[in-house]
């Protein structure tokens, strides 16, 4: 793969499904999604580099982590990443996925939104969402789970770049894209389910907003792919879409028109004309103007994470968290 190539933000529009056995459906709708675009882009362009929605293959609708693991929580890798993982491999190309509901066996009691990113030789990290949607989302941030073993920012050095990637409500944590962006990415994928009001439209915009702010602050593209769900696929909610690509300098480079709906846009991702302005830029470069030191907010403990024995996670005990956390602010 070159340094030059085309991203596609694709967009998915599916029924919120109830049960696990609803999930290879959905896989294989968007194996097809990234076999067309590849084959009919081909004429004009290489598509190399897929990111897809959180919720694709299942969303938090229960009110309780057990019923999360008894109905729609899977183990990752699994079935569905071997499926992407060939299909890398015979296009040679990169997938961000789609979120899963993830168990693992080294954290019991826990379910993790999680996010892979699979290319030709198959899974290469798995990304777990640092910040839930609070308090509507129960599963857990690796912030929540004692001595938790994994990286919780992974970047992945490919043969032509660096990837990153944060889910839905991370990015409205300036420190979790600008921790990716020092850990080296030069592309950081959006995988997110961003509902009405705050979606891509005025008078709030925020979808758009803090896409092109946190490509500026931390001079990378972004790649966001956003729900298209309609109102009666995940009530009460409608998405709102407007999936994107997003340069360095905060230009859009292609973005589906608001409005549920599957879609796919595709832009251009140009490393060479990254490096080189990174290199190359004294001013703007807020990277390296930071003065880390200054700054002792972050030394200071907010919202408290999950102590051993809150596992599985509640409702109330998220409030409970919510309220320690604006206490500590007073």
């Amino acid at each position: 793969m070159s340094e030059r190539y085309y991203a596609a933000a694709c967009q998915t529009d599916f029924p919120c499904p109830n049960k696990r056995d609803e999930i290879a459906a959905r896989t294989q709708r968007m194996c097809d999604l990234i076999d067309q675009t590849i084959v009919y882009y081909e004429p004009f362009f290489d598509v190399r580099f897929f990111v897809f929605p959180e919720f694709a293959h299942a969303a938090p609708i229960y009110d309780s982590v057990k019923k999360l693991q008894d109905h729609l929580a899977v183990e990752v890798p699994n079935e569905h990443t071997d499926r992407y993982a060939s299909l890398a491999r015979k296009h040679g190309c990169y997938i961000q996925t789609g979120t899963f509901l993830e168990v693992d066996p080294a954290y019991p009691d826990v379910v993790f939104n999680t996010t892979a990113l699979i290319g030709p030789d198959g899974l290469l990290a798995k990304y777990r969402k640092i910040n839930p949607w609070l308090p509507w989302e129960l599963h857990a941030s690796p912030h929540d789970v004692a001595d938790y073993g994994p990286e919780p920012f992974p970047v992945v050095e490919t043969e032509v770049e660096r990837l990153g990637v944060a889910i839905c409500y991370d990015w409205l944590f300036p420190e979790t894209i600008r921790q990716i962006a020092f850990n080296g990415a030069e592309i950081i994928a959006r995988v997110s389910a961003y509902m009405d009001p705050w979606g891509a439209t005025p008078p709030m915009d925020w979808w758009t907003m803090f896409n092109r702010v946190r490509a500026v602050e931390n001079t990378v593209y972004v790649v966001a792919a956003n729900q298209g769900a309609s109102l009666e696929h995940y009530p009460p909610f409608s998405w709102p879409g407007g999936s994107m690509v997003v340069d360095y300098d905060g230009r859009i480079l292609a973005q589906a028109d608001p409005g549920p709906g599957e879609k796919v846009v595709v832009a251009p991702i140009d490393l060479a004309a990254l490096r080189a302005e990174r290199n190359r830029r004294v001013g703007h470069d807020m990277r390296s103007h930071l003065r880390s030191e200054i700054y002792d907010y972050l030394h200071k403990p907010r919202f408290p994470g999950a102590s051993r024995d809150e596992h599985p996670l509640t409702d109330e005990g998220i409030r409970r968290r919510i309220q320690i956390g604006r206490r500590r602010n007073e």
